[in-house]
């Protein structure tokens, strides 16, 4: 007979709750995460596609936006399995380990997102504040150790988290209120002390949005400097249109997290439907826009989409 207080999730599984509230627009609300799927993955795998095939697009800026979509693309891919088993399926059941093997990558690609945005800010500023050294600075060789160094540090930052969770017993009734698995939707449901998985996730929190977001607001002060000191009005705002995509990326990033965040620390009592709707937000709306607006900000690959739909010009 097991003993009281032994570890007991190596046995356990956990029920995918979904959106029992809305059984009445089930197939409505299907139909419509499958369309975000959708979008999301054929857009970045176009943006994909278009920078490996358009010459003009070989340099830093597009390698990152290559990262990004690839990123975008893993966050889509984490989430779709469990989705449709719960949704489409009505297989709500997750074994424990695939679980904890979900939530490391959705976090993992979610740092990894955060790292991008601020190599993306770094590209901004050196092309703006410092173009003539942009080539000597952001070699290829360059852009691949910054792509190597934000993996690295996402993986590290992320990979003790499933294991302070696997330590836990895990005796309460497993349900979890979204239909994939989050680090604060588990984090609810062990009967054994959780102080140290949640200082961590603070610390990590912390030092990965918190640092990356202060430093890309620090780039953009500095990019704001050197565009004011431009005389012609014209050149200051062709310079800033160069970076209204990042911005808009940052924003989509950035404000969705800030408010799941925030519903998860101070919204505890708050209706189960707002935490599913704003971690919906935060993990489907940007894979999906991050495409759409580059493809609408970026000349070369809008051209090169119109060139694919209607063809050559005659």
């Amino acid at each position: 007979m097991r003993r009281l207080g032994t570890n007991i999730s190596s046995t356990t599984s956990f029920t995918l709750m979904g959106f029992p509230e809305l059984e009445s627009l089930e197939h409505w609300l299907t139909a419509l995460l499958l369309l975000l799927y959708a979008i999301s993955i054929l857009g970045n795998s176009l943006i994909l596609f278009i920078i490996k095939e358009e010459q003009s697009l070989h340099q830093p800026m597009y390698y990152f936006l290559s990262l990004l979509s690839v990123n975008d693309l893993g966050v889509s891919f984490s989430t779709l399995p469990t989705v449709l088993a719960s949704m489409c399926l009505h297989a709500p059941e997750i074994a424990f380990d695939a679980c904890l093997a979900q939530m490391f990558f959705i976090h993992f690609f979610s740092w990894t997102e955060s790292g991008i945005l601020l190599a993306m800010s770094f590209d901004r500023y050196v092309a703006i504040c410092d173009p003539l050294r942009y080539t000597s600075l952001l070699t290829d060789a360059r852009v691949a150790s910054i792509g190597i160094s934000i993996i690295i540090r996402s993986f590290c930052m992320v990979f003790p988290s499933p294991f302070l969770l696997k330590r836990l017993p895990f005796c309460k009734v497993n349900i979890l209120i979204h239909p994939f698995c989050l680090h604060p939707d588990m984090i609810r449901l062990p009967c054994g002390d959780t102080t140290i998985n949640s200082m961590y996730g603070l610390f990590i929190v912390i030092s990965a949005f918190g640092v990356d977001s202060v430093l890309i607001l620090l780039s953009y002060v500095l990019i704001l400097h050197s565009v004011l000191a431009i005389a012609s009005q014209e050149e200051r705002l062709k310079t800033l249109n160069t970076c209204v995509s990042h911005i808009c990326a940052v924003l989509i990033f950035y404000v969705p997290m800030v408010s799941v965040s925030m519903v998860h620390r101070f919204g505890k009592h708050a209706p189960e439907y707002v935490h599913k709707f704003m971690s919906l937000v935060y993990l489907f709306v940007p894979p999906m826009l991050n495409p759409i607006i580059y493809s609408v900000k970026t000349k070369e690959i809008r051209k090169r989409l119109h060139k694919m739909i209607f063809g050559p010009k005659l």
